[in-house]
């Protein structure tokens, strides 16, 4: 039921405004209004906040299918799923009460993990938290932050020094308004243009002891149980990208005739969509079991997760890529929607770990220790 609703919002709010917010660079107000007036933030809140039952597959699914009708408005959503998902999971019972009535009301959140000088090596942040009485004072910069100019919500990780001893990677929630936090700007990209993604400049800022989640020097923990959750996430955003681009080729090889005949008759272009569909349908397969794992509470899927973030990112690339050479010259232009897609493809290779990174995560995996 859900699902279905959120097909009819995709269809009415959601598609017929995707172009635009990429033409135009800008944020999918009337997609995420739609989405907010479903209550789609609920999927993720426990009760009472939310569903509280609903499965990480249909979450999953949620995602897919926002980031194949727009990939600005599906990795928007996905994010406060990032944000949020590690408050939920670590946040004691006082906690949640002042954060997740915020989420349910349909606020924005950000995931606030990458500097200057630290991306994939998430070992070398080097943004400062330190006691201040009831408080902890932050000093330091994040960039490529999504949402980042306007969440209500960041789940803020840094270095938590105290009597001049860096005691380890730390986790806090940042409410928003907050003194001494700046949007330094905001990126001009390649794709996913209605999805903003700033540089957040943190000066003296403070927020209350009581937003630290776990204690001193517990982030690395959050961090890595959240990956679990977050790596799947964005695997199913590259898949509703790749799923577009293989829904539009198909489409148009149809009706494209060279030669007296359509193109699809062709076998170059058969072998190509076989090998597509193949990919897509075993990606999709691999997605469902990741999400049963999780549900079952398993923990132990950080590999898994960096196989299938690496598979359905390359697809994503690899299906927007044959998409525009089988769509021609006709590909090239934003006359026609593969041309978006494909600019919007690239960036699943990067974020949430390179796969450069997830490829050697997974290759460690086979040294006998």
């Amino acid at each position: 039921m859900l699902l279905d609703s959120l097909r009819s919002v995709i269809r009415n709010s959601v598609e017929p405004n995707a172009a635009e917010v990429d033409n135009a660079s800008a944020f999918p107000d009337q997609a995420m209004a739609a989405i907010n007036e479903l209550g789609l933030n609920s999927v993720f809140l426990p009760e009472p906040y939310g569903f509280g039952d609903i499965s990480f597959s249909c979450y999953l699914e949620c995602v897919r299918l926002l980031s194949e009708a727009c990939a600005s408005t599906g990795i928007t959503y996905a994010t406060n799923f990032h944000a949020m998902s590690p408050i939920v999971d670590f946040s004691t019972p006082e906690q949640l009460a002042r954060f997740a009535p915020v989420m349910a009301a349909g606020g924005l959140a950000s995931l606030c993990i990458t500097e200057p000088n630290a991306g994939s090596d998430a070992g070398s942040m080097a943004l400062t938290m330190m006691p201040a009485g009831d408080e902890i004072e932050l000093n330091g910069t994040k960039m490529f932050i999504t949402n980042g100019d306007r969440s209500d919500i960041l789940l803020l990780f840094g270095r938590w020094c105290e009597g001049g001893d860096d005691r380890g990677l730390t986790a806090v929630v940042v409410e928003r308004p907050l003194d001494g936090l700046e949007v330094v700007g905001v990126e001009r990209k390649l794709g996913h243009r209605g999805s903003p993604t700033a540089t957040l400049a943190f000066d003296g800022c403070r927020v209350p002891r009581g937003n630290l989640l776990l204690g001193p020097g517990q982030g690395t923990a959050i961090l890595r149980s959240s990956l679990n959750k977050s790596r799947p996430s964005v695997a199913a955003h590259a898949l509703g990208i790749a799923s577009a681009a293989i829904v539009d080729t198909v489409r148009y090889v149809n009706e494209r005739r060279q030669f007296g005949k359509a193109i699809a008759e062709f076998q170059a272009t058969q072998f190509t969509l076989a090998d597509l569909a193949t990919d897509l349908v075993m990606t999709e397969g691999w997605m469902r079991t990741i999400a049963a794992r999780v549900e079952a509470g398993d923990e132990d899927i950080a590999v898994e997760a960096s196989m299938l973030k690496l598979r359905a990112s390359d697809l994503a690339m690899a299906a927007a890529v044959e998409a525009v050479q089988l769509h021609g010259g006709y590909g090239y232009t934003k006359d026609y929607r593969v041309e978006r897609l494909f600019r919007d493809a690239k960036i699943t290779q990067i974020w949430e770990g390179t796969n450069e990174i997830h490829r050697q995560m997974i290759g460690r995996r086979f040294i006998d220790k």
